[in-house]
């Protein structure tokens, strides 16, 4: 905080990009963005406990601090700020954040207590940090839905910058958590984008029927053998309800289980 306050009072602005670390080419458009926009970039490693479920991938969650420095020394980061669990959640702690009404959709429904996981963390992040701009991907873009609503109902001093979903070359959207997938396993994840990029077909066809549009998206995934659907979500924007015809800006979005592990995608249609 002291750090901050220092470029703060010199004039400078501070553009900041939180990770859970295990950096790709995602977390690094961000940075490039924040390196273009801003005086001073921070980059935030930390692994957030209460943000995953008592049987989700905290353990085994990828890390690698030296990988992670030695990519971003190449973009000459100003600071990278790595504190520990008991730095953020200290013997005592018991406050959470929660955006209601918002938080318990589509990933929130499946993954109870995750958004206040992440809403408070982001919170204690931006209180340090203090940032004048804070970036984003779309492609948890439920995530950043509730950051940008919690930053306007707590009336943060911060703009959060949304980034486009960075996808490699065979079309998956990059996670840190594809490092899990096996040869075969990236095969099959292949069928998330296909169906997403199908979807987008039949609207731009004339098809706005949501049931209609799920039921395809659904046989393709269901081509790709082992693949678990956890949600399809045709919905506003905005506030995430369902929509049954889509009229209008409209999110369509999915998560889907390769095995043990849960990737998500979406794609926005009008």
């Amino acid at each position: 905080m002291k750090l901050s306050d220092g470029f703060r009072k010199k004039g400078f602005s501070i553009g900041f990009v939180p990770t859970m670390g295990y950096l790709h080419e995602g977390h690094i458009s961000l940075v490039k963005e924040a390196k273009k926009r801003n005086d001073i970039v921070i980059v935030s490693i930390f692994v957030n406990p209460t943000q995953f479920g008592p049987n989700e991938d905290l353990k085994k969650y990828p890390r690698d601090m030296k990988r992670d420095l030695k990519l971003l020394s190449r973009y000459h980061v100003n600071t990278i700020f790595s504190p520990s669990v008991k730095d953020m959640y200290p013997d005592g702690y018991k406050t959470d954040i929660e955006v209601k009404g918002l938080s318990d959709k589509l990933c929130g429904a499946s993954r109870p207590g995750h958004f206040k996981g992440v809403t408070t963390i982001v919170a204690k992040l931006f209180n340090i940090v203090r940032p004048n701009n804070a970036y984003f991907g779309e492609k948890d873009y439920q995530q950043l839905l509730i950051i940008r609503k919690m930053v306007q109902d707590l009336n943060m001093n911060v703009k959060i910058v949304a980034m486009p979903t960075v996808r490699e070359k065979d079309g998956l959207a990059m996670s840190s958590r594809n490092t899990y997938l096996s040869n075969e396993d990236r095969i099959k994840a292949l069928a998330i984008n296909r169906s997403l990029k199908f979807s987008k077909m039949l609207v731009r066809s004339g098809v706005r029927s949501s049931t209609k549009i799920k039921a395809a998206i659904t046989k393709l995934m269901k081509t790709a053998k082992g693949l678990k659907i956890d949600y399809i979500s045709i919905c506003d924007p905005e506030t995430l309800d369902e929509r049954s015809v889509i009229k209008g800006k409209t999110l369509i979005a999915t998560a889907a289980y390769i095995g043990k592990t849960r990737l998500v995608d979406n794609v926005v249609v009008n």
